[in-house]
């Protein structure tokens, strides 16, 4: 499944609970899980191909995500760890909602999803898309969650800044290298 395996929203999952924990990382789990159900629910009721149609829309969508994915990336590689976070917190439920708009395995899960689970007649588009998404976040929400609970178990082991640091830092170039996907 797609939501189990390596990717920018997983990288920033693991990212927020080597910083914060769990608890603290609920709502970023939370918002890239229903972030990406809603967008599962859209993309194919149309949205996907009129984004993929026009070639304005599509490149300030790329370098726009490219932008806001070195924002993030920079934004983890320089923490120094939950002090250094606005209110001790990773990025929160809107972030995380918003970041899969922008997030290029998003686009290409959804779109697969579309092509390979939805039939013309099987029913209603908005049924068949409601469902999509709604099991998607079911699915996502445990696969997810593995990967914050991961970062926090990390955690234990970062006991010292340097490690914290290193990690931090390894975690923001990760997710920097991952934006050859959109831009290229």
């Amino acid at each position: 499944m797609a939501a189990v395996t390596p990717g920018p929203s997983n990288i920033m999952l693991t990212a927020a609970g080597a910083n914060a924990g769990v608890l603290k990382g609920l709502p970023c789990l939370l918002g890239v899980t229903t972030g990406m159900g809603f967008m599962m629910f859209l993309v194919p009721l149309g949205l996907g191909s009129l984004v993929l149609k026009n070639p304005l829309v599509l490149k300030t969508l790329n370098w726009g995500g490219a932008a806001f994915l070195l924002w993030l990336a920079w934004k983890i590689a320089t923490s120094s760890g939950l002090e250094s976070m606005p209110e001790g917190r990773p990025v929160g439920y809107l972030g995380a909602a918003v970041f899969q708009w922008v997030n290029p395995k998003s686009w290409l899960v959804s779109a697969s999803a579309a092509g390979t689970f939805l039939s013309a007649g099987a029913g209603s588009p908005v049924v068949q898309s409601a469902y999509l998404g709604g099991l998607f976040v079911l699915a996502a929400f445990p696969s997810c969650l593995l990967w914050l609970a991961f970062g926090a178990t990390v955690q234990r082991a970062l006991h010292s800044r340097r490690r914290l640091r290193t990690f931090n830092i390894l975690m923001g170039a990760l997710l920097a290298l991952s934006i050859a996907l959109i831009v290229s």
